[in-house]
């Protein structure tokens, strides 16, 4: 009796490395990824595997959608997971976002246009993305306003598009609030968010 060779089924996938060297990914290439293709961003012509977040990231991020979804006014819907187009060649998938109600649902990759505002929770490994790329590349698209969260301890930074452009001429982010106990804005809508309900 003669062993049959086992057949090895192929690795998980990963981007062309031909592709990623050229940097030729754009917005297009993203519906046709393959079902088991990991959670990516696209960063200028890059695809980006993203890190699997931590039980506690995703807990500050679902209790947020859950009191956004819960607070926000009918015009305006809380969602996760779902990319945002920033332009032809990078997208962004914001830990929490606000979108406008009127967006379809059958809809996986939002606009600018589409976004009030942009939430991320920040982790270890992407401190300075969130930090430093992330509210600059938000700012350029014109997403009107983008929340940074910190863990160990919470802690809310509350951004607005600003008026003033930078020194080198780009759109950039005003802070108007931030607190480790309540956030209270008047935009995008009413909001007295006490930061123990993103922990609870």
């Amino acid at each position: 009796m003669s062993a049959e060779p086992i057949a090895t089924p192929p690795g998980p996938w990963c981007p062309d490395p031909i592709r990623q060297q050229r940097a030729d990914y754009t917005l297009e290439d993203l519906p046709n990824l393959p079902d088991d293709a990991p959670r990516v961003e696209l960063v200028d012509g890059v695809i980006q595997v993203t890190p699997s977040p931590t039980l506690g990231h995703q807990d500050i991020a679902s209790l947020l959608w859950l009191w956004l979804r819960s607070h926000a006014p009918d015009h305006l819907r809380a969602t996760q997971a779902v990319g945002m187009a920033l332009n032809a060649n990078t997208s962004r998938q914001p830990d929490v976002l606000l979108r406008r109600a009127e967006v379809r649902p059958d809809r996986s990759l939002l606009l600018p246009g589409d976004v009030v505002l942009a939430v991320e929770v920040v982790s270890p490994g992407t401190r300075r993305i969130d930090r430093f790329a992330k509210p600059g590349e938000y700012a350029a698209a014109g997403i009107p306003f983008y929340w940074r969260i910190e863990q160990d301890p919470v802690h809310v930074y509350a951004y607005r598009l600003s008026g003033q452009l930078s020194l080198s001429g780009e759109r950039q982010y005003e802070l108007v609030a931030d607190s480790a106990e309540l956030i209270e804005l008047t935009e995008p809508f009413e909001i007295k968010l006490p930061v123990a309900e993103l922990t609870a």
